[in-house]
């Protein structure tokens, strides 16, 4: 048996094949940054750089909507507030005013379901009221 290289076949032994050496096209690893094969970039982690926190935007805009206009907006001047402060780079700041925008969408969704149980006790109560009235001037 002969160990000697036929034509067209490298085996190990010669000039490298074209594209930069032996392995993967394009050489190992990548240019621009040491990515596993694929090019997507490491997962994030230690070194990765912070999320910035909820807004609360959207939960701030439907209580103001459906529960409570005045605590609502205080939500969205909260809630818009999280991701200007987080851009300049003022994290305490926009954990804050994530932490208020929070605190008072809940206000506002608590304070309509509230208030929507209290009507809806007055309704029943006028509408017996007026029941019982209408009965007894019939005598």
């Amino acid at each position: 048996m002969s160990y000697e290289n036929q034509p067209g076949d490298t085996g190990g032994h010669g000039t490298p094949p074209p594209g930069g050496g032996y392995g993967p096209p394009g050489g190992y690893p990548p240019p621009g940054g040491n990515y596993p094969p694929g090019g997507y970039p490491p997962p994030g982690g230690y070194g990765a750089p912070p999320t910035p926190p909820n807004n609360h935007l959207v939960m701030a805009i439907i209580t103001t909507i459906l529960c409570c206009l005045p605590l609502g907006i205080v939500s969205i001047v909260f809630a818009s507030q999280v991701n200007s402060k987080w851009a300049v780079g003022d994290y305490q700041g926009a954990l804050a005013s994530s932490e208020s925008a929070k605190k008072w969408w809940i206000a506002a969704l608590i304070s309509g379901i509230v208030l929507s149980v209290l009507y809806i006790i007055l309704v029943v109560v006028i509408g017996v009221g007026a029941g019982l009235s209408s009965s007894t001037s019939s005598y």
